[in-house]
């Protein structure tokens, strides 16, 4: 069953057929008596399994996620100073994949986000500078891609593409060749990247003064080696959100010197959100706060601010 990806589309939100399966997995993993719900979101079906584990599956069309997934999440065991989660049992269970973790405590940031003061944000920024440093910090031997100046030159070459096929105005779209050539990628030594650092994948926690923190990383079935810039594209795009004060304060937490931060970083790491796997301009530019103008220069201004207040 969902064998390709169009065959997958049609089953993703089919309990009626998922769950047998989902239930005979988990009484093979001995935990047939525990309640399992599905959570609501997320691209792959994802289970609660009783109040401490995490169930995730991966049709055939997914299989490399779950084995990048299982690999990545014992790798960081531990060794991050926030928490991940934590293998329980991996493998295959018919023609699926599987990875059974540990459940983590807090809410979505997406949900805390709005209850959030300066003080908090501050602070999130500042760990998840933190985070992000010590991830990258981490060997995955061969997790690829394993030439990333091909992989750039590939999403180079269909970027156009794929952004039309995808919705983009011509307005933008046109935009994107003499932008992309004008930008000089230069990629550091390739680290572990996670390439979707959102508020969607990060937990957080009220502590005993009342501030907020986080309080777990999760979903790393798209991490890959390459430069630690890609990394922030998504965090631009997903966590600051052009919020100038919070992008800075994460920057300088991970170490990047301030004298650095330019207009050629914003459009660097514009330039990699076009590259992006799962890039999709159409969306943000819903989803993100309006440039000045509609040109990709105002845009990387825009997402990527680094004025502070």
């Amino acid at each position: 069953m969902a064998k390709t990806e169009a065959e997958f589309a049609a089953v993703r939100r089919d309990e009626a057929r998922l769950r047998p399966g989902v239930l005979a997995l988990c009484r093979h993993l001995g935990h047939g008596g525990a309640d399992v719900t599905r959570f609501p979101g997320g691209s792959l079906p994802v289970y609660a399994v009783g109040d401490r584990l995490v169930l995730k599956l991966y049709p055939p069309a997914c299989a490399r996620n779950g084995r990048v997934e299982d690999r990545v999440l014992r790798a960081i065991d531990g060794r991050l100073p926030v928490p991940t989660p934590r293998v329980e049992a991996a493998g295959e269970f018919g023609d699926w994949r599987y990875v059974l973790m540990t459940r983590l405590r807090g809410e979505p940031l997406t949900e805390v986000w709005p209850r959030t003061d300066e003080r908090d944000r501050d602070a999130i920024a500042e760990q998840l500078g933190r985070l992000l440093a010590a991830l990258h910090q981490i060997t995955v031997p061969a997790l690829g891609p394993a030439d990333w100046h091909r992989f750039i030159a590939d999403q180079r070459a269909g970027c156009v593409a794929r952004q039309r096929a995808r919705g983009l105005a011509p307005l933008w779209a046109a935009q994107i060749p003499e932008f992309l050539g004008s930008v000089p990628l230069q990629p550091s030594p390739p680290v572990l990247l996670h390439t979707e650092v959102m508020r969607e994948h990060l937990l957080a926690v009220r502590g005993p003064g009342g501030g907020w923190s986080l309080s777990g990383l999760y979903d790393f079935e798209p991490a890959m080696t390459g430069d630690r810039e890609y990394e922030f594209a998504a965090v631009g795009l997903f966590v600051s959100r052009g919020d100038a004060r919070f992008l800075r304060r994460l920057l300088t937490a991970y170490g990047r010197p301030g004298d650095r931060f330019d207009a050629a970083l914003q459009r660097r790491l514009l330039a990699y959100a076009l590259l992006h796997r799962y890039s999709d301009l159409t969306w943000y530019l819903k989803e993100l706060p309006a440039p000045p103008e509609p040109t990709l220069d105002a845009l990387a201004a825009r997402w990527w601010a680094l004025d502070t207040p």
